[in-house]
């Protein structure tokens, strides 16, 4: 069986079948004068929210896609993510620099765990 969890019109928040959850791409609601470490920070935020609505967390990770607006801030993102990801278990993780869907995003996070 398909779950879906927070669907809207384009999109589901995350998406759940057969033990494994998929996540869209998350990113920070306060971007105006955010640092790519505060935009990264909030984000990582809203993926543990929405890994707990789907009976997961962040130490069930199986991977990750991390885009940056501008690969410069890789190094800030990294000090949010290293306090962030259980070390104990790291997913797979892929980072690009990529153009983001809005001016004032930074970064933008997808994950895929396991239930």
């Amino acid at each position: 069986m398909i779950e879906r969890i927070g669907k809207a019109k384009r999109w589901s928040d995350a998406v759940a079948f057969n033990g494994v959850v998929f996540l869209s791409g998350h990113v920070a609601e306060a971007t105006r004068g955010q640092s790519v470490l505060e935009q990264t920070k909030e984000v990582l935020a809203q993926i543990d929210e929405t890994l707990a609505e789907c009976g997961s967390s962040k130490d069930r990770l199986l991977s990750a896609t991390i885009y940056l607006a501008d690969i410069a801030g890789f190094d800030e993102m990294n000090a949010a993510w290293d306090a962030w990801v259980d070390s104990d278990n790291p997913p797979a993780r892929t980072t690009v620099e990529a153009r983001l869907a809005r001016e004032d995003y930074a970064v933008e996070v997808t994950v895929v765990a396991a239930r």
